[in-house]
This record gives C-alpha cells, sequence and structure tokens, in this order.
C-alpha cells in the first residue's frame, strides 16, 4: 500500500473543476470547497460528491430528505473557492452573491450552473463520505463563461 502523501501526490496531476457544495439545516447554513464532483446518471438524474468526514456539512446532509446545492465556479471564483476551504464555517457566507433554492439551500447567483439535489444514498468511505444526489432543479446562470479549474495544487485556467 502506498503512503497518503504518495497518494495525493499522484493525484494533485489530476485536473478538476471546483464547486461549492452548499446546504442548510434549519436556520443555519452550511458551504465547502469541494473538487470530487461528478455526474452518475442522466436517468434519473444523479451526482457524486464526496466530502471530509471532518466537515460540518455533514450535520445538514444526515438530516431526513436532506437537500443541498453544487455550485459550479467560474474561472473569476477563485477568492470564493479559498473563502469556503480556509475560513471558518460561520463567515464563508459573507460574501458572494448568493440567492436560494425553493427550500432555502443557498445557491450562487453568478455561477457558471448549479444543481440542487436531494441526498438519495450515503456512503462512509474512508476519511470521507459518498453522497449520492437525485438532481431535482438547475440553472445555468453564467454558462459561457471559463469554469475554475485545479491542477497540480494551483487554480489554473484553461488553455494556460
Amino acid at each position: 500500500m502506498i503512503s497518503t502523501s504518495a497518494f495525493r501526490d499522484v493525484l494533485r496531476h489530476f485536473a478538476s473543476g471546483v464547486t461549492l457544495v452548499t446546504a442548510r439545516d434549519g436556520e443555519r447554513v452550511y458551504g465547502l470547497t469541494v473538487s470530487a464532483f461528478s455526474s452518475l446518471s442522466a436517468d434519473p438524474p444523479l451526482i457524486a460528491v464526496v466530502i471530509d468526514q471532518r466537515s460540518s456539512i455533514h450535520q445538514a446532509l444526515a438530516q431526513e430528505g436532506a437537500g443541498f446545492a453544487v455550485n459550479i465556479l467560474a474561472e473569476d471564483h477563485r477568492e470564493l473557492s479559498d473563502r469556503f476551504a480556509f475560513v471558518p464555517d460561520a463567515d464563508r457566507f459573507a460574501e458572494g452573491v448568493w440567492g436560494a433554492t425553493e427550500d432555502g439551500i443557498p445557491v450562487l447567483e453568478d455561477a457558471l450552473a448549479w444543481l440542487a439535489c436531494t441526498v438519495e444514498a450515503s456512503h462512509p468511505v474512508g476519511s470521507h463520505v459518498l453522497y449520492i444526489g437525485r438532481v431535482r432543479a438547475s440553472h445555468t446562470p453564467r454558462a459561457e463563461h471559463p469554469p475554475l479549474v485545479y491542477w497540480n495544487r494551483e487554480y489554473r485556467k484553461l488553455g494556460g
């Protein structure tokens, strides 16, 4: 078996888009930066996100019928991505232009796109939890803008 550091060193060479996963539990909102996001199925529409078990968002996602949103970030959202990765939970939503889905889940109004989901299943896997979400709504506010890309431990621009 390889070491954690060797594993991470290899995976840094896989480029990925960057998302903010957001949720609500009563009056409290949660959000974090997530690059472990993938589509799973078009029929029915299902996605997957993988979240570290130490994240506080699990409180919201563990509720019966829990909902969450995946906000796909644009190239100009670097600071917001860092904010949701490093700033304490209570201060994360102080920046950005936020709206909400019909059931109150925060969505980034100037995201490339967002998906509103209901937790279909969750599976603990090592240090993380795999959440499968059934997509129930979506919007593409800035579909023509380039995405925020993360590769080799840095944000990158497409073609550069």
